[in-house]
């Protein structure tokens, strides 16, 4: 037993000297964001009036997640070349202030609608730079071979908290209300702080450095991705398919409702088994780590839109829930692929502004997407949605896949080639 956990991918991340101190606070937090997917939407329900509580649902969702992206525009000068650790370690802090002022003000009876809203806004305006902050740390601490692994860890811990964690938030909701889970997902992030703050080393704190390097930590991470073709035409993938998968968002719930007539259940268990999906490829990720990395990113969107098919096309309804699965399967590997091919891609001092415009653009695509999906249910409807969202990220995926086969085959024909970041 011994031999064999020594021998898995994950060993060299687990058993790291400074890693080992730092993923107790990463999982503890995540666990806290898994509990406040349930408290967000249900305070706001509480606060809001009766008549407008769904657009102050919705505001209130957005609010936990989407200012993240706008901190990453607005504080790029302010943050370029900040250390990882320092910058892990300012989000969680925001987080836990502004988070745990929720519950205080609850209390004291002065939390509106509004300032419940500021208040989520205000606690996720540096996530993006925290999740960069996270990931750059991962990668400066193990060796290149290695990142794939560590970067699915992280994936791991996400996907087992997006299932625990509700289930854990429901018995707090009903004992203390939302705000006392909130008053949780506070102190997790305050614990987060606190071990990096003790277990990051102190070269993983704000960047010294000098002449090329020190020009290069000044760059924007979006300018960096600009001038290199790979990492745009990889960040326009990611953005693409998380697009044509936020519809998914509007249309599944109809198409279980109006196009199946069934009851919730099903779609609970839709939703249940994308997230066992989601943690069996999760673990599955750093098995993969001998796959060549760009090829097997691009394959996975072609064959998440493939999996996607047949909830377009009609399938009976134990076809369509084992292929929705098969969907959250490949979610976590495509995510921890292409994070590593950024990681791999980018020098160490460029790497945190580049991983915090990554996550920026993570962000937004799937909000956007569904948005779209309202109108697009009301014309089409929830099948042919479906549908549509499928062979979008089908025919996306296929063609990343040709642009990679074809490749070499413009090197060939293009005697200077294409310039290249490391020269």
């Amino acid at each position: 037993m011994t031999r064999a956990v020594r021998a898995s991918p994950y060993w060299p991340v687990v058993a790291h000297p400074v890693l080992r101190r730092l993923l107790p606070g990463y999982a503890v937090s995540s666990l806290g964001d898994g509990m406040a997917v349930v408290a967000v939407g249900w305070l706001a329900v509480d606060l809001a009036p009766a008549a407008d509580r769904g657009l102050w649902v919705a505001l209130a969702a957005a609010a936990y997640t989407l200012p993240g992206a706008a901190g990453t525009l607005l504080l790029d000068r302010l943050l370029r070349g900040v250390g990882p650790a320092r910058l892990a370690t300012w989000d969680a802090l925001l987080r836990a202030f502004a988070l745990g002022a929720i519950p205080i003000a609850h209390a004291t009876g002065v939390l509106s609608v509004w300032l419940y809203v500021a208040l989520l806004g205000a606690s996720s305006v540096l996530h993006s730079w925290g999740q960069a902050g996270c990931y750059t740390l991962i990668a400066r601490q193990l060796s290149e071979r290695h990142h794939l692994a560590g970067n699915a860890v992280l994936s791991t811990i996400g996907s087992l908290s997006t299932v625990t964690g509700p289930l854990l938030a429901a018995p707090l909701v009903i004992w203390g209300g939302a705000a006392t889970v909130l008053a949780v997902d506070a102190a997790t992030f305050a614990f987060l702080a606190a071990t990096l703050h003790r277990g990051a080393p102190a070269e993983a704190g704000p960047d010294s450095v000098d002449g090329a390097d020190g020009h290069a930590a000044k760059s924007s991470g979006f300018g960096v991705i600009r001038r290199d073709r790979r990492l745009a035409g990889l960040l326009l993938l990611s953005a693409g398919f998380f697009l044509f998968f936020g519809p998914v968002y509007v249309a599944l719930p109809l198409h279980v409702a109006d196009d199946l007539a069934a009851p919730v259940g099903v779609l609970a268990t839709f939703y249940s088994l994308f997230g066992a999906g989601a943690v069996a490829g999760a673990l599955l990720t750093g098995y993969l780590r001998r796959l060549p990395l760009a090829p097997a990113a691009a394959c996975i969107v072609a064959l998440s839109g493939a999996a996607l098919l047949p909830l377009g096309l009609g399938a009976p309804t134990p076809v369509a829930m084992a292929c929705f699965a098969a969907v959250g399967l490949l979610w976590p590997p495509y995510s921890s692929m292409s994070t590593t091919l950024f990681q791999r891609s980018t020098s160490p001092a460029l790497l945190p502004q580049v991983l915090a415009a990554v996550s920026a653009v993570r962000i937004l695509p799937v909000p956007l997407g569904t948005v779209l999906g309202g109108p697009a249910v009301a014309v089409l409807g929830p099948t042919r949605t479906l549908l549509v969202s499928a062979a979008g990220i089908l025919a996306l995926g296929l063609v990343a896949v040709a642009g990679l086969l074809l490749r070499p085959w413009r090197r060939v024909a293009n005697a200077q080639g294409r310039p290249r970041t490391d020269q």
